[in-house]
């Protein structure tokens, strides 16, 4: 099994997406593992916003397999990384479904402010951006829980660099509003 953290992600990045397809398509192994490398953070943040974080990986590696034994489908480099992102969103959604499991975060009682620490902080705001609508949930997930940047994140969802801006910034108000009702600063 592969992580869906890959070491270097930018390293993929310099082969041309087409290349990469049409590699792809012929079936050549290292192909396709340029796909996963430059799209597993993508994945693993698009479902860790709607699946609980047990079950991301198993999730993101179905993901992969999906992409893998289709990829013929796809007629252009440009619509790739939509349609990835499209599989990940339906696989995440058919997991909760089937599983009928809500994510493990959930909000808790806080404990008292001299208490709080980044481990709580954490799964607290998890809990808060999974409440976002899937726009905003999906962009703050990529890019605080997989660290992406603006435009890491415009290419590889296929989303404009100004969508993305857009949906940070009001994702973050959003998500800052939530924070603040529950008393974090």
């Amino acid at each position: 099994r592969v992580s869906s953290r890959p070491s270097d992600p930018e390293a993929v990045a310099e082969i041309p997406l087409a290349v990469c397809l049409e590699g792809a398509r012929r079936g050549d192994r290292d192909a396709i593992g340029s796909i996963y490398r430059r799209f597993a953070r993508v994945v693993h943040g698009i479902v860790i916003g709607v699946c609980s974080t047990r079950d991301a990986e198993d999730v993101t590696q179905d993901v992969f397999l999906t992409v893998q034994t289709k990829i013929g489908d796809v007629a252009d480099a440009a619509a790739l990384p939509g349609w990835i992102c499209a599989i990940a969103r339906n696989k995440a959604i058919d997991h909760v479904r089937r599983s009928r499991r809500r994510p493990e975060v959930a909000l808790e009682e806080l404990p008292a402010r001299e208490e709080r620490d980044d481990a709580t902080l954490a799964r607290h705001m998890l809990a808060r951006i999974r409440e976002l609508p899937d726009a905003y949930r999906e962009t703050l997930t990529l890019r605080l829980v997989e660290g992406l940047g603006g435009k890491q994140i415009a290419e590889r969802t296929g989303r404009t660099d100004g969508s993305v801006r857009v949906n940070l910034h009001r994702g973050m108000a959003m998500l800052r509003e939530l924070l603040q009702k529950d008393g974090w600063p």
